[in-house]
């Protein structure tokens, strides 16, 4: 164990070779990356990216929502982050008579602005080295499990210590994060806000243009941005939402430039990505292509045509299910993509190469044979052994846990069902109830069971149809036995069941009873559901124990292997810097890609047809009459997009792209369509950024959606 920290510690804190467009570094190693920066153009210093004792970039950047990214523009809490990340509140404010998804929305004052229950921002406050207190008395003689149970008490002692410094009470959060495979551990503060509101956004014409089929694709034409505020009491502190808060005043506000990018230009993005898996072996890579990404497709696929037909017919149903349709076409597409590029690039025949290496450098050493010879072989045994029930369980999630509605809402009535079975009455059954109560608001709001029952039926046919009978949930098996058919079960439970009627299921919190649980169809489906989900998790325990030591080891193997390589750890959604320049690219042979797009490409793609490509009459008299203001580039166009060649991944959705300066000068919100291999295998030559260009925001806010007072708010460089 000592000699795996030793091998990290040198190769972290040594002078290391690395690539200006690979990599999500890490704030506090950034001295090491500096001379490349500056190679590159960056004009700054480490010290105004990251400074623990005065103001600095990060203080800029929160986290949005827990799965984006945004950055606060103004002195009075403004943020900006992406329309898809700000798209749930935004559909939550719409009705049919207000429909700001449709519409657009902008504030006229601070009373105006709209408040987003159960929506924060978090600052990052700091972020520590503690390998060497997690790691105490860890020996490598442990098994998995001893390790765990030593690392989980350290932790434990470390959380214990900092909260006592950083005390929830007062907003912080203490979290103690992996790197490395579980070589390396940081802990990271961060102070939370509760009181976020919705300040204006474009209507998804022009925030959400292009849909699904533009998703993920260069050329774009997208103005992915929305507008928050984020408030607090009367001293700058967190607080629940009160008309009494406050903006808050930041500790470091983004100056916003309206200069203009140049291809080659320095181009920087802070933020918090999501999940990579650059380490990954060939057995976990054709893991996620040949289960998750293969069936997720054909899954999603169908229930997303449901749903579509369903929301094209009527605006209301458009207007409940915007957000959830997003979410859910958002991955489908990826996965397409994803597979694909995996095979275009060969990625498999590249990481077979460096197994082959890895095996022949640990037969070199007998020490290396000691301690690596069993992680390749432990790769291979468990995901073969393990590959019926990812399967099963896959399907479980996709087709019932999060693709039929009612079965998931009614597993949140399980606490009162466990009460009612224990005959327990008071406090705890009044509380169930309420919350039960608070749930089921929130999911009628945005619920039609007309469309819930289409996706149910087809959820079954398809579950029934790709999965072994062993893996079904006894609810399937009770069906058949009982119907002539899954039209008629469905059928019956629409027709009697409390968990798809508002009417039914409030009666029943009235009085609750456990008989009317145990005989509710829905509540017997989606208790099968979680139950043979639970299983099958269970199944997968033991294999996980050896997979979490098998990464372990190859990623501590790897970099003892590679000593001249600065590592750089997989993303888990802490907050990381890439940095490289503007640039287009060539996709293909005889096919060049410029490294913007104009107002020009965007009227180009208009199709009254198709809504995803409607245009504004707004916007088309703007740009007729080019009444583009201050923010036209120098040949009289309006910028819209931009690409990049940062190193970017999901939960980067609404990071602020900087200059060399540290000035926003757009908002990155996708990656291109030849590099959806890039969560596994970064390909310098396609990989892209694309980001919104921060003037065609502030021409939006400023022209089309004639809210001076933000523009007034914003320290503008001309």
């Amino acid at each position: 164990m000592k000699k795996i920290l030793l091998a990290i510690f040198v190769l972290l804190f040594s002078l290391q070779i690395s690539f200006a467009d690979e990599g999500m570094w890490l704030l506090t190693l950034l001295n090491k990356n500096y001379e490349q920066m500056k190679a590159e153009g960056f004009k700054l210093t480490p010290e105004d990216i990251y400074n623990l004792n005065e103001s600095s970039v990060k203080d800029a950047i929160v986290i949005f929502g827990g799965f984006c990214t945004g950055e606060l523009v103004s002195e009075q809490g403004l943020i900006f982050t992406n329309h898809h990340c700000g798209f749930g509140s935004i559909q939550s404010h719409s009705t049919v008579e207000h429909d700001y998804l449709t519409d657009g929305f902008w504030a006229a004052s601070f009373e105006d602005e709209l408040p987003n229950p159960g929506l924060f921002v978090k600052f990052l406050i700091r972020m520590d080295d503690v390998s060497a207190d997690v790691l105490k008395g860890v020996s490598d003689d442990m098994t998995e499990t001893q390790r765990d149970e030593k690392i989980k008490k350290n932790i434990e002692k470390i959380e214990k210590k900092l909260s006592k410094q950083y005390s929830e009470k007062n907003g912080y959060d203490v979290d103690i994060q992996s790197f490395f495979e579980n070589n390396q551990y940081f802990s990271i503060i961060y102070l939370k806000y509760d009181d976020v509101r919705l300040v204006g956004t474009p209507p998804s014409s022009i925030g959400k243009f292009g849909g699904d089929t533009d998703n993920w694709m260069w050329t774009r034409h997208t103005g992915d941005f929305s507008i928050f505020r984020v408030y607090a009491d009367k001293d700058g502190n967190p607080a629940k939402y009160s008309t009494k808060n406050v903006p808050l005043k930041p500790k470091h506000v983004l100056p916003v430039s309206i200069r203009g990018i140049q291809e080659g230009d320095y181009a920087m993005i802070l933020g918090f990505p999501g999940r990579t898996n650059r380490y990954s072996t060939t057995y976990g890579i054709e893991e996620v292509m040949n289960i998750t990404n293969y069936n997720r497709e054909i899954i999603r696929g169908e229930r997303q045509n449901v749903l579509l037909k369903d929301m094209r017919a009527d605006q209301e149903v458009y207007i409940k299910y915007a957000s959830k349709y997003a979410r859910s076409s958002n991955y489908w597409k990826y996965s397409i993509g994803q597979n694909q590029g995996l095979k275009k690039l060969k990625v498999i025949d590249k990481k077979k190469n460096l197994e082959n290496k890895f095996s022949k450098w640990i037969s070199a050493d007998e020490t290396r044979k000691a301690k690596y010879s069993e992680v390749l072989p432990t790769f291979k045994e468990v995901y073969s052994e393990r590959k019926d029930n990812v399967y099963s369980e896959l399907y479980i999630r996709e087709c019932f846990v999060s693709g039929t509605e009612y079965i998931s809402f009614a597993h949140a009535a399980n606490d009162l069902f466990d009460l009612l079975k224990a005959g327990k009455t008071g406090a705890d059954l009044v509380d169930a109830i309420a919350n039960l109560r608070g749930s089921s608001e929130v999911f009628f709001k945005d619920y039609n069971a007309p469309t819930d029952k289409k996706v149910a039926l087809v959820m079954m046919k398809l579950f029934t149809e790709k999965v072994d009978m062993k893996y079904y949930p006894s609810f399937i098996s009770n069906a058949k036995k009982e119907f002539s058919s899954f039209d008629d079960y469905i059928a019956n439970i629409f027709k009697v069941s409390i968990f798809v009627n508002k009417a039914k299921f409030d009666d029943f919190l009235l009085n609750p009873t456990l008989e009317k649980l145990q005989n509710d169809p829905a509540f017997v489906a989606s208790q099968s559901v979680f139950e043979k989900r639970s299983e099958l998790r269970d199944n997968l325990k033991y294999g996980n124990e050896k997979l979490k030591r098998a990464k372990r080891l190859w990623m501590a193997g790897l970099m003892e292997m590679q000593p001249e390589i600065f590592f750089y750890p997989d993303a888990n959604f802490t907050m990381r810097l890439t940095y490289g320049t503007i640039g287009g690219y060539s996709p293909k042979d005889g096919v060049e890609y410029k490294y913007y797009t104009t107002l020009k490409g965007y009227m180009e793609k208009e199709d009254e047809e198709n809504p995803e490509f409607t245009v504004p009459e707004k916007l088309k008299k703007l740009y007729e009459t080019k009444d583009f203001g201050q923010y036209a580039n120098a040949d009289g166009e309006m910028p819209v997009c931009f690409l990049s060649n940062n190193d970017i991944t999901g939960g980067n959705s609404g990071s602020p792209v900087l200059n060399a300066n540290g000035e926003l000068i757009g908002l990155a919100f996708d990656g291109n369509w030849e590099a959806m291999s890039g969560d596994i295998a970064f390909e310098p030559e396609l990989q892209r950024t694309i980001s919104v260009d921060v003037r065609y925001v502030l021409f939006i806010i400023d022209k089309y959606g004639e809210a001076t007072r933000l523009i007034d708010e914003l320290n503008i460089v001309r």
